[in-house]
């Protein structure tokens, strides 16, 4: 395949890159480098003949044209996004600008290169979006492809209505898009403000490792090459208008998750106390969702894809990768509001 993949410097975005060339698909990266992107997120495959980048905003109208144009893609997987809650709770703006009017810059070019060619029916659209759209889960229940949407946050607000823009587009218009929502992503290249890298840096640090109210919020755990793994074969086979929603059947607490990982690094680098003393409960952030939950039979059933990394199997893997990667994450502590409490109004 030939992939456009915005986004693709990215955390989720980078982990597409990195497989489909890998895998011997030709890829355009094409990517603003906000904050929190990095070309280094790419480095082990930028050599490759597979493989291009291009800087640009997916606001930017001529640009979008111009990369789809010169590139020809079969698939535009859109993974560019603005993502972290609690910017989004003191500056939402950029998160309506990118989510939403970058989608629908997006989409419009990518409409008119399609229409452009004839409406080649191998062309897709592919829309990465996230479960948090649907709200928040009480004790029991899982979040399917037909759960109603009921976003809480600004940038679950975003990806909402990015999501009704695709569907739009395909209904009105007749694009042949695809859409998926993710479970929270994990893994290597996981930017330091997200809270496995908080944990993990903060405890190296010796620092006080922060959790939100009391930590009994409950996320479903999908490790990052298993979410890249189902992007692409989502690309490769799903169906025209159809959305999937992709889960790592790895439900567990925020204290659940940092206690896993003060152990992990007990074993792996012994402190002079139990990592998990470090461990202090802060001031809950606002509209703070209770629980994620995914279930992902439609994928399962209809593409034959399934999570392969087990919760314990993807932190272990997580924490040696954060180990052994200092000069990865340093440099990226320096990066604006990284390390500082966001999102408490």
């Amino acid at each position: 395949m030939r992939l456009l993949v915005t986004g693709g410097a990215g955390f989720i975005g980078s982990a597409v890159v990195r497989k489909a060339v890998d895998e011997g698909h030709d890829v355009l990266n094409v990517d603003k480098l906000t904050y929190a992107a990095s070309l280094t997120n790419v480095a082990p495959v930028s050599h490759l003949p597979g493989y291009r980048f291009v800087q640009a905003d997916i606001c930017d109208p001529s640009a979008m044209a111009d990369a789809i144009a010169q590139h020809a893609p079969d698939v535009i997987l859109n993974l560019a996004a603005e993502s972290h809650v609690d910017r989004s709770i003191d500056a939402p703006d950029q998160f309506i600008q990118t989510n939403l009017v970058g989608t629908y810059t997006l989409l419009e070019a990518a409409r008119k290169w399609w229409v452009s060619q004839g409406h080649p029916d191998t062309f897709r659209f592919h829309h990465v979006s996230t479960d948090e759209v649907f709200g928040t889960l009480g004790a029991t229940g899982h979040f399917t492809e037909d759960t109603p949407y009921d976003p809480r946050s600004p940038y679950s607000a975003s990806k909402a209505g990015s999501d009704h823009l695709v569907r739009a587009w395909y209904e009105t218009y007749g694009l042949p898009v695809l859409l998926t929502n993710c479970s929270n992503n994990y893994g290597p290249y996981h930017f330091p403000e997200k809270l496995i890298p908080v944990i993990i840096l903060r405890a190296l640090a010796g620092e006080p490792v922060p959790i939100y109210g009391d930590g009994s919020n409950i996320r479903d755990w999908l490790y990052v090459e298993d979410h890249a793994e189902a992007l692409l074969t989502v690309a490769a086979k799903g169906s025209v208008g159809r959305s999937y929603a992709i889960g790592g059947n790895n439900e567990a607490t925020n204290l659940e998750l940092a206690q896993q990982i003060c152990a992990l690094l007990d074993r792996a680098r012994p402190g002079p106390q139990p990592y998990a003393n470090l461990i202090t409960f802060v001031r809950d952030r606002p509209g703070h969702d209770a629980r994620y939950a995914i279930d992902p039979s439609r994928i399962r059933k209809e593409l034959g894809w399934r999570p392969s990394v087990t919760l314990e199997q993807g932190l272990s893997r997580t924490v040696g990768w954060f180990l052994d990667n200092e000069s990865w994450w340093r440099p990226l502590l320096s990066r604006g509001g990284v390390g500082k409490r966001l999102g408490s109004v």
